[in-house]
């Protein structure tokens, strides 16, 4: 069942915090919040910052309607007091943040939330949703796109996630590199390309697999692409060029030994005067197993699965941790999940030639800059208001100019040390 609005994302636990702290007062207190990663998914070397353009907007928006207030109200879950406040909520804090699209290491604060205790513990569930979600496909997309060596990927994955998911998942997809998506909300939300063939299903529809292909053409004209392995692929791709002719835009493989199949699917393409029809080929496709296709006549990747479940790391395993009260550092010493107190200044720095070489975090204040540094926090809302953001288009290429500056190490698909340290400067 969907919610009435974004704010009952809200956890029953926040609410239980937030009442007890108008009770007795600590409601108000000024508070600073981080969102950070405390270690990468196993077998990652950098985290992808994603959906802070969908989150900023959300936060803007957070309200408790006179419904959701009723709910829980008469449900038991908060008292008449905080009924009230929930109903008068608007966020008027502080958000600083890295840039959509920024790379993250363990440590990172890439979320700085300051304000009331009360406005800012309230988000936590909604925060940690759409950066944990966003992020975790986005890095796994990205790993995807440095395995694929420049040629495009589709995101296809909307049938094995979430309908709501399905939308920010080609969002951060599209944010990481991919070229287009099958989504078609996406694409009127965000301005991403969408793109398609059709399924097997069509085929079989018809009598035979010329009539199928026939009728594709007809309606689509021959810069469509035909999936050809429904029965047997080599008189699938003989069908299509009957059909289409030699300038049939591309041919589809979903299943199948594919390195075997694309040089054999190439070979026959070309002896049929076909040079120009491309090979796409789709079908549980990963960031491995298109690192294995890398050397195969293949000229497009389709992914569905892997990306939208972020290829074995569903979460970015970020949490949203209380770090300040009314300018005193705070922090959890519990075991392996203790805190840095404070809020934290970071910045990137650089060799001469652009490759970044680690990450410094500041506990209190900033140093004197180096040439090279770069700092990584920008204003996302000031005083409650929303700050003018960057496009998605705009995001995209700064994710690729920072997948660029790290050491080539870090774009390995194996297991290994995060692609930069990270260097953490305590509180004087």
């Amino acid at each position: 069942m969907e919610t009435s609005t974004p704010a009952l994302m809200t956890d029953h636990y926040e609410l239980t915090m937030i009442s007890a702290a108008l009770k007795d007062g600590t409601a108000s207190r000024r508070c600073v919040f981080e969102v950070f990663s405390r270690r990468l998914p196993t077998g990652r070397r950098y985290g992808v910052v994603a959906g802070t353009g969908r989150l900023i907007q959300l936060i803007k928006d957070f309200r408790f309607d006179p419904a959701d207030v009723d709910h829980l109200r008469s449900s038991g879950v908060v008292d008449e007091t905080t009924a009230t406040w929930l109903a008068n909520y608007r966020f008027t804090g502080d958000v600083e943040g890295y840039a959509e699209g920024e790379l993250f290491f363990p440590g990172s604060p890439i979320l700085t939330v300051s304000g009331t205790f009360a406005e800012c513990v309230v988000l936590e569930t909604l925060i940690l949703s759409v950066l944990n979600h966003d992020s975790a496909i986005a890095a796994a997309a990205a790993r995807m796109v440095t395995a694929a060596r420049g040629r495009p990927i589709i995101e296809m994955g909307s049938r094995r996630t979430h309908e709501h998911a399905a939308v920010a998942a080609a969002r951060a997809a599209y944010l990481a590199g991919f070229a287009s998506t099958s989504n078609l909300a996406a694409g009127r939300c965000y301005g991403i390309p969408t793109t398609g063939t059709s399924a097997h299903a069509f085929t079989l529809l018809h009598d035979d697999e010329p009539t199928a292909f026939g009728s594709q053409v007809a309606a689509l004209g021959k810069n469509t692409t035909l999936l050809v392995d429904t029965y047997d692929i080599s008189q699938g791709i003989r069908n299509a060029i009957a059909v289409a002719g030699p300038d049939l835009r591309a041919v589809r493989i979903d299943s199948g030994d594919l390195s075997v199949l694309a040089q054999h699917s190439r070979e026959l393409l070309d002896s049929l005067g076909a040079t120009e029809t491309k090979i796409i080929v789709s079908g549980d496709m990963d960031e491995y197993s298109i690192a294995t296709l890398a050397a195969e006549p293949v000229d497009m990747y389709g992914a569905g699965t892997a990306v939208v479940t972020g290829s074995g790391a569903p979460t970015a395993g970020l949490v949203y941790k209380l770090v300040e009260v009314e300018g005193r550092p705070v922090v959890k010493r519990s075991e392996n999940k203790a805190t840095v107190g404070g809020r934290k200044t970071a910045v990137r720095r650089h060799k001469p030639t652009g490759t970044a070489i680690e990450e410094i975090i500041y506990s209190k204040g900033l140093p004197d800059h180096q040439a090279g540094d770069r700092l990584l926090q920008h204003s996302l809302i000031a005083s409650g208001e929303a700050q003018p953001m960057p496009t998605l288009a705009e995001s995209r290429e700064h994710l690729r100019q920072c997948l660029i500056s790290i050491p080539w190490e870090g774009l390995k698909l194996s297991a290994g040390d995060p692609a930069i340290p990270v260097v953490i400067v305590p509180t004087a």
